[in-house]
């Protein structure tokens, strides 16, 4: 090409993690396409439309214990006061229940409490004796009752739009009445990794060979509900093959992430390749450790994010950049999540300039209750069993040389 590769045009710019994040997510609108489905079926889904409850929460005033429901109005502060029994109510009741005056009803909890009662007194705060009630401490009005619409009342706002729909979700939907929901449809994922030196896991290691951990990780992290994912498996350093399943991956895929051949090694063939098939790419030199080559590509709807080889690499630029990526890309609408505040076990000297994102391990506490890091290696950017041993990754900003013990630092727990 005239103007040059990529690659090369951008060979010598380093951007910061924050940067080649805006960089992404601006090339990574999410899919519009929705489908409609029965709410057991969309646990795990990215939910497409703003929900609003279509009823009270709770829907009627109910017991919050097993006890006696009274009209707090009839008793006196003071006295010791005997109610005889009228009745009982259960959950599933209607809750229409008449009673004389000066008596009570045993209510249990989740009951509907009746028309005219006002409190609910704790069965372990009364004396029975022949079908009656004898307790002293008067109850307040609203004592032990749940009123109706207290934890949401109906049209309130209930979840928005572009949350994932986990337990805590899918029960607020069936409380609110929502048998089926519009959610997106699933993310088409499809990846690969790069290198002809790969071998599968349990095969036999020929010379200059190694087992391909890469693939193993990427399926471990893409394995959501709301994705549909193609695994094109491990893909020799041959141009011509790269460019087929290059190709067929954009064809149909909505994202493409692979590992490997995103540098400017001999063999690192994606950035022209992906040009030459008609896709538009963003090589990024991230001022990150480990990390630094990234590449971000658009051909028609598909988005291709390539990641580092080495597997530590690959994990954090993924972790860091690559899945914020991707679930802008499903649309995805969540906060990303903060960091825990903690401090150095041991004093550190570094090369500053780049971000890192040091394994660590926890070691204590510090007096004011923060996790105490110790850092596993300086040199760990293919060390993928140090990172399983790791209890997390310590970050340590660009423009730091010389950190003392304690210094506080931003942890990534994994």
């Amino acid at each position: 090409m005239a103007d040059g590769c990529a690659c090369d045009r951008h060979a010598h710019m380093y951007v910061s993690v924050e940067q080649a994040l805006q960089r992404g997510l601006e090339v990574a609108p999410c899919i519009a396409e929705t489908e409609t489905l029965p709410l057991i079926d969309a646990i795990g889904r990215v939910l497409a439309e703003d929900c609003f409850s279509k009823v009270d929460l709770p829907a009627f005033d109910n017991s919050a214990m097993d006890g006696y429901a009274v009209r707090s109005g009839e008793l006196i502060d003071g006295d010791v006061h005997h109610l005889t029994i009228a009745g009982r109510v259960a959950a599933g009741d209607s809750g229409a229940h008449e009673a004389p005056a000066g008596s009570a009803l045993r209510i249990l909890t989740g009951a509907p409490v009746p028309k005219g009662f006002d409190a609910v007194v704790m069965q372990e705060d009364c004396q029975i004796t022949d079908g009656a009630i004898r307790f002293s401490r008067t109850p307040k009005p609203g004592q032990h009752i749940r009123r109706a619409g207290e934890d949401l009342s109906a049209d309130a706002p209930l979840l928005a739009k572009g949350c994932e729909i986990g337990p805590r979700e899918v029960a607020a939907l069936a409380a609110a009445g929502y048998g089926t929901v519009t959610v997106r449809r699933k993310l088409k994922v499809t990846m690969f990794s790069t290198g002809s030196e790969l071998r599968e896991a349990g095969e036999e290691l020929g010379p200059g060979q190694i087992y391909n951990s890469n693939r193993y990780m990427l399926r471990a992290m893409l394995d959501k509900p709301w994705i549909e994912l193609t695994d094109a498996g491990p893909v020799k350093d041959d141009p011509e093959i790269l460019e087929q399943v290059l190709r067929n991956a954009c064809d149909t895929s909505d994202l493409i992430i692979t590992t490997g051949g995103v540098s400017v090694g001999d063999e690192d063939h994606m950035p022209r390749l992906f040009e030459e098939i008609g896709g538009e790419i963003d090589v990024m030199k991230v001022a990150m450790k480990p990390g630094k080559p990234i590449l971000f590509g658009r051909r028609g709807n598909a988005l291709y994010v390539g990641l580092p080889g080495n597997p530590v690499s690959a994990y954090v630029t993924w972790q860091v950049i690559g899945s914020q990526i991707m679930a802008s890309r499903a649309g995805l609408e969540r906060k990303r999540p903060a960091p825990e505040q903690a401090v150095l076990a041991e004093p550190l000297q570094r090369h500053k300039g780049r971000q890192e994102y040091r394994p660590v391990r926890v070691d204590g506490v510090s007096p004011d209750g923060r996790p105490k890091l110790r850092l596993m290696a300086e040199s760990y950017s293919g060390r993928v069993a140090m990172l399983a041993q790791a209890d997390g990754l310590a970050v340590l900003p660009a423009e730091l040389e010389s950190m003392p013990a304690g210094q506080a630092l931003e942890f990534l727990r994994l």
